[in-house]
């Protein structure tokens, strides 16, 4: 398959300010940043660069925006996997999919992005019923995991670790879980949603325990529809 139809063309730049982690996670993040930041030095000492992390954890949590971010930080390009064509039914044409994007990856020094990795890491089962694709789609990447260049950076992201292969997982240098947002942070990420719309309009009661997407779709929602109740008085009075 062409290598641009496995890949998803998205331009969007994020800044680590529209990022909003836990104090940990924002550490460890600030840290990777600085470890490619500061490659050569380092390297010097023969210490490794972590270029293989896991973001998991709940749906609408923030990996993908901090996928992002990572990569706009680094100032390296973001390749994101399209799970949608990557998949094939012919034998061997999947670990040959996988095998251009990551070889694109290296080639361009980027940052590769997998999402909803475990949709292709599953454990690889031991009875009749499992696929041999699977198995062999899993070893291909285990293997491209392990010859992936240094000077590249693999984010994978899944909100179900616990069916990943764990031939997969112990690949990985650095684990970040990513949570239910707290009150705080979501106070905080609601007040930065809010800041360009009229003051009328920012003291929408607010949600919590649900995800950043979700509070987002909810005061958006919210908006547009004081926004239509704002303009369908101001047609009355014309």
């Amino acid at each position: 398959m062409e290598l641009h139809n496995l890949l998803i063309n998205d331009k969007e730049i994020v800044s680590l300010d529209d990022v909003f982690l836990n104090q940990y996670n924002q550490k460890s993040i600030q840290q990777l940043i600085k470890e490619h930041k500061y490659v050569d030095e380092l390297t010097k000492y023969g210490l490794p660069i972590n270029n293989k992390i896991i973001l998991q954890g709940n749906s609408g949590c923030g990996k993908t925006t901090a996928a992002k971010a990572i990569a706009n930080a680094i100032g390296k390009p973001i390749l994101t996997l399209n799970l949608s064509t990557i998949v094939c039914s012919r034998i061997g044409e999947t670990s040959q999919n996988i095998k251009q994007v990551f070889d694109k990856a290296g080639r361009d020094k980027a940052v590769l992005f997998l999402d909803e990795f475990d949709q292709i890491g599953k454990a690889r089962g031991n009875d009749d019923k499992d696929v041999g694709e699977m198995r062999r789609l899993v070893n291909t990447i285990v293997q491209l995991i392990d010859y992936f260049p240094k000077n590249a950076l693999l984010i994978c992201a899944t909100n179900h670790p616990e069916i990943i292969d764990i031939a997969l997982m112990r690949r990985f240098q650095l684990r970040i879980n990513f949570e239910m947002p707290s009150k705080e942070i979501l106070d905080t990420f609601y007040d930065k949603l809010l800041t360009p719309f009229p003051l009328g309009m920012q003291s929408i009661e607010r949600q919590y325990n649900i995800s950043f997407a979700e509070a987002k779709d909810y005061i958006f929602t919210k908006i547009k529809a004081a926004m239509i109740e704002k303009l369908e008085k101001e047609e009355l009075l014309d």
